[in-house]
């Protein structure tokens, strides 16, 4: 069995940590090595940290003294590293007892990338994570299918690829998503394993909070459509990626449509600017009709139709009751 390297990084977790420290201490794959990172908590997070650490030496201890976010931290953790395979667990997530065991027995030759068994737990149930099964994928394949999220962004890879890739400090928010598509997209192979991986919902998330962060998620699109310009990917797999930037576009002006009154007035200029930018920027010679072929989601020949589209098109959808 190859050696594990697992980063986890804490901010104010203290309520689920002992959970999250007792799944990976308790794996039957023992060659590993458990890189916890504090994230500048404010809590008892890392009183908690030492006193597993002073009972299983190998978890490692890092403090950071300011919050930076999880990218930063994981990218912390990842420069002390040693292992052939490195995957993060989040620190209110758990992991099934032999999950790590058949992550690494995954791994062969051909294989760069594989992805546990992801499930949704609510608090009160949990619901496994809505994939179909496939034994393996192309590195191409995989990135295509984790633009719509058909496959998951939680699995372990090997160390050198991880390393080449570190974790996208873009924005606090939306740029993980970036690193597992650059890691799928550099992966000769992506499998998948029956290793359980428990994944906590919180309704307090970013992703489910009216904050002017949610505008973030353009910037991050951005920056991983730069890294695959500086990867010199094929101009089909650039083509489709800024089909899904332009739907990504209209979901955010949705957002902003439905929300923007509970933003203040700096908060819905950066939105807007934000949202410009990229209906400026993006390659419109690219776009397909699957994409634009409907009303909502044509481009206009100015940016002020542009926003009459939007402006007409969620309105209708809001007396339908659709904006959801």
């Amino acid at each position: 069995m190859p050696k594990v390297t697992v980063l986890v990084a804490v901010y104010n977790a203290e309520r689920f940590l002992p959970q999250c420290l007792d799944s990976l201490t308790g794996q039957t794959l023992t060659d590993l090595q458990i890189i916890c990172i504090d994230d500048g908590s404010t809590d008892r997070s890392l009183h908690v940290l030492n006193t597993y650490a002073v009972s299983d030496l190998r978890i490692e201890v890092v403090r950071l003294s300011e919050n930076g976010g999880q990218a930063h931290a994981r990218n912390v953790g990842l420069q002390r590293a040693e292992g052939d395979i490195i995957c993060m667990v989040d620190a209110d997530d758990w992991l099934a007892p032999d999950a790590l065991e058949l992550m690494a027995a995954a791994f062969d030759d051909d294989t760069d990338c594989v992805l546990f068994d992801l499930v949704y737990h609510y608090g009160d149930h949990s619901e496994p994570y809505p994939m179909a099964p496939f034994e393996s994928l192309t590195g191409n394949e995989a990135f295509r299918l984790s633009l719509t999220w058909q496959i998951h962004g939680l699995y372990g890879v090997r160390a050198a690829i991880h390393r080449q890739h570190p974790y996208d400090e873009t924005c606090r928010a939306y740029s993980d998503d970036n690193t597992t598509r650059l890691h799928y997209l550099c992966s000769r192979g992506v499998r998948c394993c029956r290793g359980r991986y428990y994944y906590r919902q919180h309704d307090g998330s970013v992703t489910h909070q009216v904050s002017v962060r949610r505008f973030d998620y353009l910037q991050a699109n951005e920056a991983m459509r730069r890294q695959m310009l500086q990867l010199n990917v094929a101009p089909e797999l650039l083509a489709e990626y800024e089909n899904h930037r332009w739907l990504n576009l209209v979901g955010v002006y949705m957002f902003y449509h439905v929300h923007g009154r509970r933003l203040n007035e700096a908060g819905r200029r950066y939105g807007l600017r934000q949202m410009h930018h990229v209906w400026a920027t993006i390659d419109r010679r690219v776009l397909n009709r699957q994409t634009t072929g409907k009303f909502g989601y044509r481009p206009c020949r100015s940016w002020l139709l542009f926003r009459l589209q939007e402006w007409l098109y969620f309105t209708l959808r809001g007396l339908l009751g659709r904006n959801s």
